[in-house]
């Protein structure tokens, strides 16, 4: 099974499953009778930590739809975008004040980049953006973060009426709580489906070869054209950006992907700013741990991230972190061994196998961290002065 960003053409018909380059969303049943009269306390749980109320997807999709949008993007006849005639490719995106800012993906006003055609990404030549009244009108791309596959573009907002939607302030979102998703599937404007956080903490591939972490998984129903439409809670608030599927079809199979709104919120202001994002770079490849990985290696966490590698040069090998010197098989993994375990950052116990770039990914380059590090058995603490995140991964 593969992961795909799906994007729809638009100047082919709805059905048209091919053009694929991302997308997700939701398609569980709202709370029935007996979810509530079997398992009433996971339930309980569930509905306090989404969002303080019941889930009502009608009043979601009544407060938030005006403010989705579809994206679509004309493509250069030389960029290679296998878009259908025209080069015109579509989208989805949300606006996020009165101003006229809206979020997409950036594969949806881009072409190139890893997973997305190769090479580096470009922008396309224009952008439209169709509301929910049936107005289209010029998008100007303000910048975009290949990295988290995030852009923001800007509407006039004297040409059409624009309704906002609130982005989430929560770090944290509950497996199990009710979601929405809003966007334009296969070219079906407006389109609502809903289901629930599957999972969180995940991984997914972004436009470079930076992964984007802490990521949620939900079973809603997305496809293409859902790219860059937002994932809501119950109240109505966007806790992600619907981003791609796991598939072997090209179409949804009950488990998609959307970039979380931490990682939303961290680029909003430099896109707004600079028009790019700068992330800071730490420098190693780490291998997680489990409690009998611990054991097996005589280390007194059962938590943490084993330094395999560390990049030459790198920040962390100029404070001294030190990577694996040997190799083993164990539990099906091989594991490269006799490297540090970062226990911590800043305070910050790891606990998630993307705890560590989560953490990274939050700090600006030139910010200082301060690691707690498991070595030869002894614990130390290591300042690392943040570089900024290269372009690529550089090998050794």
């Amino acid at each position: 099974m593969t992961a795909a960003r799906l994007r729809t053409s638009a100047a082919l018909a709805a059905s048209a499953l091919a053009l694929a380059i991302s997308a997700c969303g939701g398609d569980e049943e709202p709370e029935s009778d007996g979810a509530t009269e079997a398992g009433d306390t996971i339930t309980e749980e569930v509905v306090v930590q989404a969002g303080d109320g019941d889930f009502n997807p009608a009043e979601v999709y009544e407060k938030a739809a005006p403010g989705v949008v579809t994206v679509i993007s004309i493509f250069d006849p030389s960029s290679g975008a296998a878009l259908g005639s025209g080069g015109a490719g579509q989208g989805s995106g949300f606006v996020i004040d009165k101003e006229g800012d809206i979020v997409t993906n950036a594969h949806v006003v881009t072409i190139g980049g890893q997973n997305n055609g190769g090479g580096e990404p470009r922008e396309a030549r224009q952008v439209f953006v169709e509301f929910a009244d049936g107005n289209r009108v010029d998008a100007e791309v303000r910048g975009y973060d290949a990295d988290a596959d995030l852009a923001l573009i800007k509407v006039d907002p004297d040409e059409v009426d624009v309704t906002v939607i609130p982005v989430s302030e929560r770090d944290e979102y509950a497996v199990g709580e009710p979601v929405a998703a809003i966007g334009s599937p296969f070219g079906e404007e407006q389109s609502l489906s809903v289901g629930i956080v599957s999972a969180t903490d995940r991984s997914i591939e972004s436009l470079s070869q930076f992964s984007i972490d802490n990521a949620i998984q939900t079973d809603a129903s997305i496809n293409p054209g859902n790219s860059g439409g937002p994932l809501l809670d119950s109240t109505g608030e966007v806790i992600g950006v619907n981003q791609q599927i796991a598939t072997s079809s090209g179409t949804n199979s009950g488990v998609g992907f959307a970039i979380p709104a931490t990682a939303l919120r961290f680029a909003l202001d430099q896109l707004r700013e600079n028009g790019e994002v700068d992330y800071a770079y730490l420098g190693v490849t780490t291998q997680n741990i489990w409690p009998q990985l611990a054991d097996e290696l005589d280390l007194e966490v059962g938590r943490g991230a084993l330094v395999s590698d560390v990049v030459e040069g790198g920040p962390a090998d100029d404070a001294g972190v030190e990577g694996a010197d040997d190799q083993m098989s164990f539990q099906g993994a091989q594991i490269e061994t006799g490297g540090d375990v970062i226990v911590s950052v800043d305070g910050q116990e790891l606990e998630a196998e993307s705890d560590l770039a989560e953490l990274i990914s939050r700090q600006r380059p030139g910010q200082t961290v301060t690691l707690e590090i498991l070595s030869d058995g002894e614990r130390r603490e290591v300042d690392v002065e943040l570089d900024p995140r290269p372009e690529s991964v550089p090998s050794g």
